[in-house]
């Protein structure tokens, strides 16, 4: 058998950080480029998640330590039981909660307000795959939404989440400036900058 050498072993270094999977989209982009150039791909890029048992405030948390402003919302099985934007936590239905349940703002769970599994429509991967950055732009207007997720289908028939999109990023990409969190702004922009092509 052969002989292995060990490695020299190395004292970590204070204030370490570590690797964080990073997917590299083109800055610039037009309607008629394939869609995929807009989609953040999971296989790529790690979610944030948030389980759906946390505080709301936890939630709100993480989306602005991550930067980010959809939360994919997990079960005990780790299973997706919805998804949480910031429109979610900062709009009304908290107080919506409130009014109908009672107790306290520090109470309200991600559960409480979040968007469940039964009410998300998705995307298939193979027709994004054929699919044009418009066509996810006029997908995401009809359905007066500011993110999209995209899935992928198993052997067994089940569906596993491998992509997402969002207005924001999208209009970033084709060279709009907005505001996030405004999709009527978003859309009227994109739809200024198409009737300027």
């Amino acid at each position: 058998m052969k002989k292995y050498a060990p490695l020299k072993a190395h004292p970590l270094k204070a204030n370490t950080s570590f690797a964080r999977p990073a997917q590299q989209l083109p800055e610039r982009v037009a309607l008629d480029d394939p869609a995929r150039d807009v989609m953040t791909d999971l296989k790529v890029v790690s979610l944030v998640n948030v389980r759906a048992k946390a505080p709301m405030e936890s939630a709100n948390a993480r989306m602005i330590r991550y930067g980010v402003r959809l939360l994919l919302v997990l079960d005990d099985a780790d299973k997706v039981a919805g998804l949480i934007t910031a429109t979610d936590i900062l709009g009304d239905k908290p107080i919506r909660f409130l009014q109908h349940m009672g107790g306290a703002h520090a109470d309200i769970l991600v559960r409480d307000v979040m968007t469940t599994q039964r009410e998300l429509e998705v995307m298939k991967l193979p027709d994004v795959a054929g699919a044009k950055v418009g066509q996810i732009v006029a997908t995401l207007k009809q359905a007066r939404r500011q993110h999209a997720i995209v899935v992928e289908e198993s052997g067994d028939g089940s569906e596993v989440v491998c992509g997402l999109f969002s207005a924001t990023q999208i209009a970033r990409q084709l060279g709009i400036e907005v505001q996030a969190g405004d999709i009527t702004q978003t859309f009227a922009k994109i739809e200024a900058r198409l009737g300027a092509q």
